[in-house]
């Protein structure tokens, strides 16, 4: 490159090309060291860093390609015959071959021996790897999820024989031998309201025929299928709703009775098919009882509610390196952006909702965990994390990827960079496995309301308080007083019908206050290891900026919020003697 060509060219701010996600992450680092025993750590940081580099070079360019050529049904072989396909750019192909066939994040939490590990891996780990490479590309996180999702229903409700014939592809690491999964739930008669479908089910011998249409089809070509139909005779509503295998091929090798009648043309996740289906006669296999069809569906929507908030998460960390890549490298005014007032503020906006969203990711993967492994408390605390985490997360990450694409300017809008996709691919999130209303009144009226779940949130935050001696006992004090008013705020919205209109504003007050709390025994357990107390700085911002109304008539920028700016900013470790005198100023 010549010198002119070499001016120009550093005119453009940076991006995060080439770089490995996995190394610029050092947070990550520290809550997998926390959350994971220490064999397990140390076998998957050697995958998760060459996920990284991954990410930061071929798999980025993928996901740039496969988001611009998009998906093509095509309806008719080309001897004539009317069969359905459904084209995919190779760059689409390269993705799933690294997800579904090199790190297997689909099966991770059901196949023992992926990647050289000996066992199944826990949701934490898994989470490690769906983490990084959604920042990649976020439409393949669907069929990865559902795919995931399918093989977990079968496990848990499938009888023998069902298990025995489809569980092997749907947690195959093989590609030859992968069938990935979908989940067709949504229809034009009722979104959110399951009960209203009217999709039907027809017995015929061992199997089953349904009858209807699909509206909102995830992964719309996939080879086994879970969804939701009524058996003839049931009664209305969700008790009257069973769950349904049905597979894309019969056994003669013959299309099933069901067409993809087109492609969705959406805003983002472009890369994936998402289509609308017609049944006319399909082929389908009870799974489990067909009076739970709707309770067993609705235990694989939390796991894809924890997954949706990882994803969500994955966005913000994406956009978070881009807007540091471009504040660091670009100098305008005769000053980097980084040094600049307004770009400092704009900055920590965009961390602050970010580590958040990876502490309380990685406190809903921990609980889940520990509910697997059978503890109740666990349970209970899951069933109020897991919608409180997806209602801000996927909230937050349309924020801060638009945040993002502004620190870029008029380049941020243009298709070549990243954060044009972030920004259209988050706005799936917050939609995704229910809209924000929809789960913010599952975390209140249902999980506080009906489950008491809110007990063991507070059980859990006062826990991390008292194991996090290091802290200031001051903080830990205030903290512990906001997480009573929080939890007192949730049981006041929660108690009473009228007050329905409130739930959001709880179920926001509910994640601020937890994660301020998780950052804080992070903080404790962080600088133990390795010195560093950065994560409480971050804990004093939540409460701060995010949780307590600011007055709008006052100044906020004190010379205490200077002093923590500069340090979050910075690279240097912070000590907890430094960490505490700030956050109590």
């Amino acid at each position: 490159m010549n010198a002119h060509a070499q001016i120009a060219a550093n005119l453009i701010a940076p991006d995060t090309s080439g770089m490995n996600f996995y190394r610029a992450d050092p947070a990550l680092t520290d809550l997998l060291r926390i959350h994971l025993p220490e064999d397990l750590f140390n076998h998957i940081e050697p995958h998760l860093d060459r996920l990284g580099g991954l990410v930061g070079g071929p798999l980025d360019e993928a996901g740039r390609m496969a988001d611009k050529h998009g998906p093509v049904l095509h309806q008719r072989d080309k001897f004539g015959q009317d069969v359905q396909w459904v084209e995919y750019h190779p760059a689409y192909r390269e993705l799933e071959n690294a997800a579904f066939g090199e790190f297997g994040i689909h099966a991770l939490s059901h196949r023992k021996g992926i990647m050289g590990w000996p066992s199944t891996y826990p949701v934490t780990a898994k989470h490690a790897f769906t983490f990084l490479f959604n920042q990649a590309e976020f439409g393949m996180g669907c069929p990865i999820n559902v795919t995931d999702g399918a093989a977990k229903l079968l496990s848990n409700y499938g009888d023998d024989a069902l298990k025995a014939k489809y569980l092997d592809g749907l947690t195959q690491t093989d590609m030859s031998k992968l069938t990935q999964g979908g989940q067709f739930m949504t229809e034009k008669e009722g979104g959110s309201d399951v009960g209203k479908l009217t999709t039907s089910a027809v017995q015929e011998g061992d199997h089953w025929r349904l009858h209807g249409e699909k509206w909102f089809c995830s992964n719309a070509d996939a080879k086994v299928v879970m969804l939701l139909a009524r058996p003839e005779g049931a009664v209305g509503g969700t008790k009257g709703v069973g769950l349904f295998l049905m597979p894309r091929t019969l056994d003669d090798g013959t299309p099933n009775h069901y067409r993809i009648v087109r492609l969705k043309d959406k805003l983002g996740t472009r890369s994936m098919a998402s289509g609308e289906i017609k049944l006319e006669g399909a082929i389908a296999y009870a799974v489990g009882k067909l009076d739970r069809g709707f309770v067993q569906m609705a235990e694989m929507v939390n796991s894809s509610r924890l997954s949706n908030g990882v994803k969500s998460t994955s966005l913000m960390r994406r956009a978070c390196h881009d807007a540091m890549a471009v504040a660091r490298g670009r100098v305008v005014f005769g000053q980097r952006i980084i040094d600049m007032p307004l770009a400092r503020r704009q900055l920590m906006k965009i961390m602050v909702a970010t580590e958040q969203a990876l502490s309380m990711s990685f406190l809903t993967a921990d609980a889940l965990d520990r509910a697997e492994a059978g503890s109740q408390d666990a349970a209970a605390l899951l069933r109020i994390l897991t919608p409180t985490l997806k209602f801000r997360a996927t909230r937050d990450a349309r924020k801060v990827c638009g945040d993002a694409m502004e620190m870029r300017g008029g380049v941020g809008y243009i298709e070549e960079f990243a954060t044009a996709r972030l920004l259209r691919d988050a706005h799936l999130g917050s939609i995704w496995e229910g809209t924000g209303n929809i789960v913010a009144l599952d975390a209140l009226t249902r999980a506080v309301g009906r489950h008491g779940a809110e007990a063991a949130l507070a059980a859990d935050l006062h826990a991390r308080l008292d194991d996090s001696p290091s802290v200031p006992q001051a903080w830990r004090n205030r903290l512990r007083g906001l997480a009573d008013r929080a939890i007192g705020f949730a049981r006041e919205v929660a108690a009473r019908s009228d007050n329905e209109g409130d739930a959001r504003r709880a179920t926001s007050s509910l994640y601020h206050v937890a994660s301020a709390i998780a950052m804080t025994w992070e903080a404790h357990r962080i600088h133990a290891r390795r010195g560093d107390a950065r994560r409480l700085l971050l804990s004093r911002l939540v409460i701060d900026h995010r949780l307590m109304a600011p007055d709008p008539f006052a100044l906020v920028e004190s010379e205490t919020q200077k002093q923590i700016v500069a340090h979050l900013l910075g690279e240097h470790d912070v000590g907890m003697a430094e960490a505490g005198r700030l956050v109590l100023a």
